[in-house]
C-alpha cells in the first residue's frame, strides 16, 4: 500500500519516491522521460479517459508496446495511466475517487483483454488483479515452491487466445491508417511494436529470475501461462457472446479504434482464464531387466476386471524410481516384451523409465540409490542393472533398434521321438533360415493376420542326461519371431518349424530368453 500510495504522488507531482518504494528513482524517471516523448495526439486517441464509462479504452501497458516500449515490473497501472493522461492532455488527481474508479474498476483493455493490465480469472472463476508484474510472478514463484522444485532455470511459455492477436493486428492497422504520413508513426510504430505475447514475457521474466535467482533461458523447469476465453464480450447483465471472435477485422477496428459513441454502450472486454502451471519435462531412465519368476508380466495385465500374475516389472520399477524422482506419474518402456511365463536371464532386456514431471533435478539423481530401491522392491522376482539417466532421443533410438536387434534363447523342448545324432548336426547346420510365421492363433484375437518373414540365425541343442526325448533348444533370432510357434509349427502357420525339420511333433515346455543384442547408450 505504501509503495501504491508513493507511486501515486510521484504521478501528482506532490513528494519524491521514498527509499524504501520498491521502484527505482532512476528507472521511472527514465519511463516518464520517454512516455513524455510520444506524440499527444494518438496517446489522447487510444487512452480514452472521460467522465462517463468505460473509462479506457486500451490499457496503459497496451500503448507503451504499440510504442515499442514497456515500464519496468514494479511499475503499477495507476503510474502508468497517469502519465499518459498528462501526455494526452489531462493531470489526474491520485486522490480523486473518479481516477481511483478508473484504475480500480475501469475496463478490461479491448486489445489484451486484461492480460498486461495483470487481471484474469482464477480456478474458482473468481477475478484477480495484480498490481503489478512482479506481484503475478510471485505468485507463480509460490506455486513452484509449494511444489517443491529443485530449479537451476527457467523456461517462460505463454499462450493466448487467437482473437487478441486479431485484435492487436486490427489495431496496427488503425493506427497506420490513421498516423502512416507522420513522421513518428515512420520511425516507431513501424518496426518496433511489441506483441502482447511478447510484452507479458519482458514483463514477467525479470521479476521470475530474481525469485528463483536463476537465468531464464532454454531449461527443462517450464512455467507454462495459458489464457483463455472467458466469454470475449459480456454484457452489463451478464449474458455471454463471442462477437469479436466472429466479426470481421473492420468491425473490430471501428470498435476498437473510432469514437466512444460507436462502442457498445452496454458491452465490455472480460478478462481472461489464466491456468499457471510450473512443470518439468520428463527425465529418461535407461537400463535392462532380469526376470526371474514365470508369473510376472512385463506390463500390468488385466483381463475381464481379473488380474493375470503377481506383479510387473513396470510397477515395481516404477514404484521404485518415482518416488526418488518426485515425479507424477511414469511411463515404462521396453524393447520387445516377453510373455508372463517366460524368465528374462543373461544380461536383461533394455528399458526405458519415462518420470514425468519430476521435481528432482536429473543431476540429483543418484543411479546406485535407484537400483538398490528397485531390486530390494523386486526381491527374487526382478533386478534391474546399469541405470543411466539419458535424453529423450534414447527412446527413438531404442524403436529405431528393435527391427535390428538380435534375441537368444533357451527352451525345454519335448519331441515324440528320440533324437540321434544325426538330428543334432542337422539342427546345427541351420544357419540364418528363413521362416514364414502367420500371426499365432494364441494371439490372433488381438494382432492383425499377416504372413511375417523371420530369421533363425542359428541354433543348436544340448542334451539332457537320462533322457532322450526331452533337451534344451538354443538359438539365436531375429527380432519377433515367435519362438513357441517356432518350435511346434502352430497348426501349420509357421514353416519351416523345429518339427517339421525333426519330422514329428514338439512341444515347447519351459523358455528363457538369454540375451537381447541391442546397445543403446552405443547408437
Amino acid at each position: 500500500m505504501a509503495a501504491k500510495e508513493a507511486e501515486d504522488a510521484a504521478v501528482s507531482g506532490d513528494i519524491n519516491q521514498p527509499e524504501n518504494v520498491t521502484a527505482s528513482d532512476e528507472e521511472l524517471r527514465l519511463l516518464d522521460d520517454v512516455v513524455r516523448s510520444f506524440p499527444s495526439a494518438p496517446v489522447k486517441h487510444l487512452l480514452s479517459l472521460g467522465v462517463d464509462p468505460p473509462p479506457t479504452l486500451v490499457c496503459p501497458q497496451c500503448i507503451l508496446r504499440l510504442f515499442g516500449k514497456y515500464g519496468p515490473s514494479y511499475c503499477s497501472v495507476s503510474h502508468l495511466l497517469g502519465m499518459l493522461s498528462e501526455v494526452a492532455g489531462h493531470r489526474p488527481n491520485p486522490n480523486d475517487p473518479t481516477f481511483q474508479q478508473s484504475v480500480c474498476e475501469g475496463s478490461i483493455c479491448s486489445v489484451c483483454y486484461g492480460i498486461l493490465q495483470f487481471i484474469y480469472m482464477d480456478e474458482k472463476q473468481t477475478m484477480v488483479r495484480k498490481e503489478c508484474a512482479n506481484d503475478l510472478a510471485a505468485s507463480i514463484h509460490e506455486l513452484a515452491r509449494q511444489e517443491g522444485y529443485q530449479i537451476d532455470g527457467f523456461f517462460l511459455e505463454v499462450s493466448i487466445p487467437s482473437f487478441i492477436v486479431e485484435e492487436d493486428n486490427a489495431i496496427r492497422l488503425s493506427m497506420k491508417e490513421k498516423y502512416e504520413s507522420e513522421d513518428w508513426f515512420k520511425e516507431i510504430l513501424q518496426s518496433e511494436t511489441i506483441s502482447v505475447k511478447d510484452a507479458i514475457k519482458l514483463y514477467i521474466t525479470e521479476p521470475l529470475e530474481t525469485l528463483f535467482g536463476v537465468k531464464s533461458g532454454p531449461s527443462s523447469f517450464r512455467v507454462r501461462l495459458t489464457y483463455t476465453p472467458s466469454g470475449v464480450l459480456k454484457s452489463e447483465n451478464g449474458e455471454e457472446c463471442n462477437k469479436a471472435c466472429k466479426r470481421r477485422k473492420k468491425d473490430v477496428l471501428k470498435k476498437c479504434m473510432d469514437t466512444r459513441s460507436s462502442r457498445p454502450s452496454n458491452g465490455k472486454a472480460s478478462a481472461c482464464f489464466l491456468k499457471i502451471q510450473c512443470y518439468r519435462t520428463p527425465i529418461f531412465i535407461l537400463g535392462r531387466y532380469l526376470k526371474y519368476s514365470r508369473n510376472i508380466s512385463q506390463t500390468c495385465w488385466i483381463i475381464d476386471d481379473e488380474r493375470m500374475g503377481e506383479l510387473s516389472v513396470e510397477e515395481i520399477t516404477g514404484g521404485g524410481i518415482l518416488p526418488l524422482c518426485r515425479g507424477d506419474n511414469y511411463k515404462f518402456h521396453a524393447a520387445g516384451r516377453e510373455d508372463i511365463d517366460v524368465r528374462m536371464l543373461g544380461s536383461g532386456r533394455p528399458f526405458l523409465l519415462e518420470i514425468q514431471n519430476p521435481r528432482v533435478l536429473s543431476s540429483e539423481l543418484s543411479v546406485k540409490e535407484m537400483e538398490e530401491k528397485v531390486n530390494t522392491l523386486g526381491g527374487e522376482l526382478i533386478k534391474v542393472k546399469n541405470l543411466k539417466v539419458v535424453d529423450d532421443q534414447v527412446w527413438t533410438l531404442m524403436r529405431e533398434g528393435e527391427a535390428e536387434k538380435q534375441k537368444q534363447y533357451a527352451a525345454l523342448v519335448w519331441t515324440s521321438r528320440e533324437l540321434e545324432d544325426k538330428d543334432l548336426q542337422m539342427i546345427s547346420s541351420r544357419k540364418d533360415m528363413k521362416i514364414l510365421q502367420n500371426t499365432p492363433v494364441r494371439v490372433l484375437h488381438r494382432r492383425s493376420p499377416l504372413e511375417r518373414e523371420k530369421i533363425i540365425h542359428w541354433m543348436t541343442i544340448e542334451k539332457i542326461t537320462g533322457s532322450t526325448q526331452y533337451f534344451l533348444l538354443h538359438l539365436c533370432t531375429q527380432a519377433g519371431t515367435y519362438i513357441k510357434e517356432f518350435v511346434h509349427g502352430d497348426l501349420g502357420r509357421t514353416y519351416p518349424s523345429l518339427g517339421s525339420i525333426l519330422g514329428c511333433r514338439a512341444e515347447i515346455l519351459q523358455l528363457d530368453v538369454t540375451d537381447v543384442k541391442m546397445d543403446c547408450r552405443n547408437r
